[in-house]
């Protein structure tokens, strides 16, 4: 696991790349390098999971040059493939096969990996050329800046690091607010930067001089669904996928670091949890957060029940809502642009614990709703009737600020603008409408393809990296993506409930304590924490002041006043969520806009930054 970075086309010198990489430190505190051509330079900064001795990067053979994040599952399998071929390896480090991969493949060789990746290869056997893929489910995003007339294109693993070459401007897209509060994060390729978009899930991209940048995307593996067989029970549907599931956790366990498991409480993370330990035979830590004081929504009891269950040594987290002002700006500055899911700060703080455990692998039960059918959205959208507007009712679910509060929080100039051009991407409406499959399928493809990575995956990846942990998500596999893909949609979702198919696979295996409880979301109770007298409250108050929102000039000071009084008087996770997402918004534009911001002394001092996020 890693962080990189780099350039095409341009003369990069060692202070540019030394800035870059230490922006970056955090993802990668155990080496960092880099190598440059005359036009060319890539870099990387080493989280060291696999052989730790070994596995230096850059990777060299032959005239290809490679940097990678990520982790690959079927490294032994290929690096057998191609010793076979006549290759040789000095190393077991996942990632040092790909070199060899390349030369034997081309741009086709990310279809062979299994696991979670962003690689950069340069190929010198000729003109030079770039090419960056990503990994199917989007779990390793890469941030990129490309200047169609002078052919000249950066990338980073991280928004900030890729802001630190000086041709990379940051200007603020004005539309990014109305993507904003429209999904809690711009999906697609966009982000809120103008001039900075994001490759998607599945892409390789290449750049050359003579052809410039082109962007293609590889299959997502909907196609080859690999479901329960025609005719199969529910229960036999549920035996096949804790089997998948059990093989899959297994993989993921191997490191040659200590691995811990991520267990909220809720149903995806107790079955992941519950198998993680029968495969580490009880040598498993696992980690819960909880918040200082009685607050809504706490499952603090639900997680140590399943640690007693499956006999792991557990780790109760717990943080004081006192200290979220300050935590707040360090989750902005790792994201690089702003998520309005107030579960961020627990993310940041989870993770921090558990690498102030000594732990830099560990495992989560993200994804399981996008694939098995667990929001209550989607219920809500199938029980609508034919004829109805069920998807523009389902969009508006996926809002920080719903529809109709948009057109009252907006400036009539700002209203004018937005509507030019659309928050979602088009695609997504009509993916949702008139793609292929049932209304089920369709929900499911549209929320992994579009929400799944923006909002979901890129949250998880940069907040856990923030403290040199390494996130591993065994729902994000490929064989339980085909497998959730090729499940009746009565072994998803029926009115009976939710994820029936995974529930079936916890049966036995995940306590009754868990799997009879109602289902909640695991995130922040800010609807009670933003309320007067709460120092989050004081912060909101401060960063959404009538000053600065004059400054903004997009957003009505009166209906921002109303939302106040609102959830002062009748608090709502209407009014609570819209506060948060536009002080979230706000505070974004200070640190990458303002004259003074974060941004601008970590690049002067980016040293200084590595302190701070250390």
């Amino acid at each position: 696991m890693c962080r990189i970075y780099g350039t095409f086309n341009t003369r990069t010198g060692d202070r540019e790349l030394r800035t870059a990489a230490a922006l970056l430190h955090h993802g990668g505190p155990d080496a960092r390098s880099f190598v440059r051509g005359a036009d060319w330079a890539l870099g990387n900064n080493r989280l060291s999971i696999m052989d730790p001795q070994g596995g230096a990067q850059p990777y060299h053979h032959d005239g290809v040059v490679v940097v990678f994040n990520g982790e690959l599952y079927n490294h032994d399998e290929l690096r057998a493939r191609l010793r076979g071929r006549g290759f040789r390896f000095e190393d077991r480090c996942d990632g040092s096969i790909l070199p060899a991969l390349y030369l034997t493949y081309g741009d086709s060789f990310a279809e062979h990996l299994d696991g979670m990746f962003a690689v950069a290869v340069i190929d010198l056997r000729a003109e030079p050329r770039l090419v960056l893929a990503t990994d199917p489910a989007g779990m390793k995003s890469l941030y990129y800046s490309w200047d169609s007339r002078t052919g000249v294109l950066h990338f980073a693993s991280e928004i900030p690091a890729l802001l630190s070459f000086p041709d990379v401007r940051a200007r603020e897209d004005e539309l990014g607010l109305d993507a904003y509060l429209t999904s809690k994060t711009p999906f697609g390729e966009r982000t809120m930067f103008e001039g900075i978009d994001v490759l998607p899930p599945a892409a390789t991209a290449t750049a050359s001089r003579t052809d410039g940048l082109r962007i293609s995307e590889r299959p997502l593996g909907y196609e080859s669904a690999e479901g329960a067989a025609p005719g199969r029970s529910l229960e036999e549907a549920g035996g096949e996928l804790r089997a998948a599931l059990e093989t899959e956790v297994s993989r993921l366990l191997t490191a040659d670091v200590p691995v811990a498991a991520i267990t909220s409480g809720g149903l995806d993370s107790s079955l992941v949890t519950a198998l993680a330990a029968r495969a580490a035979r009880g040598a498993l830590h696992t980690f819960n957060i909880a918040y200082t004081g009685r607050w809504p929504g706490d499952e603090r009891a639900y997680a140590a029940r399943v640690a007693e269950s499956v006999g792991t040594t557990h780790h109760q987290v717990e943080i004081d809502p006192a200290s979220f002002p300050e935590l707040l700006s360090d989750v902005v500055w790792h994201l690089g642009q702003p998520n309005a899911d107030p579960i961020t700060l627990s993310t940041f703080s989870l993770f921090r614990a558990v690498r102030d455990a000594g732990f830099k692998v560990a495992l989560t039960g993200d994804a399981a709703d996008e694939l098995f059918a667990g929001y209550a959205r989607m219920s809500q959208a199938l029980a609508a009737p034919e004829g109805a507007d069920w998807s523009g009712a389902y969009l508006d679910h996926l809002a920080a600020v719903p529809r109709a509060l948009r057109a009252r929080l907006y400036t009539d100039d700002y209203a004018a603008t937005v509507r030019a051009r659309p928050a979602l991407p088009p695609e997504l409406h009509a993916a949702l409408e008139h793609g292929n499959g049932s209304r089920l399928t369709r929900i499911c493809e549209a929320e992994q393809r579009y929400r799944l990575p923006a909002y979901h995956l890129r949250r998880v990846d940069h907040l856990s990296m923030a403290s040199s942990v390494e996130a591993r998500i065994p729902f994000c596999q490929p064989a339980i993506v085909r497998f959730a893909a090729g499940l009746p949609d009565a072994h998803r979702l029926t009115s009976a409930g939710v994820k029936r198919a995974l529930y079936a696979a916890a049966g036995g295996l995940v306590p009754d304590a868990v799997l009879d409880r109602p289902k909640q979301p695991f995130t922040l109770p800010v609807t009670a924490m933003l309320a007067p007298g709460q120092r989050l409250w004081e912060m909101a108050r401060d960063v959404l002041s009538p000053v600065s929102l004059r400054a903004d000039g997009r957003l009505r000071g009166d209906t921002v006043e109303a939302l106040f009084t609102e959830q002062a008087e009748r608090p709502s996770d209407t009014a609570s969520l819209a506060l948060w997402s536009l002080m979230g918004h706000q505070l974004w534009r200070r640190q990458f806009f303002d004259a003074a911001t974060r941004f601008d002394t970590a690049v002067q001092a980016p040293h200084a930054l590595e302190g701070a996020a250390a």
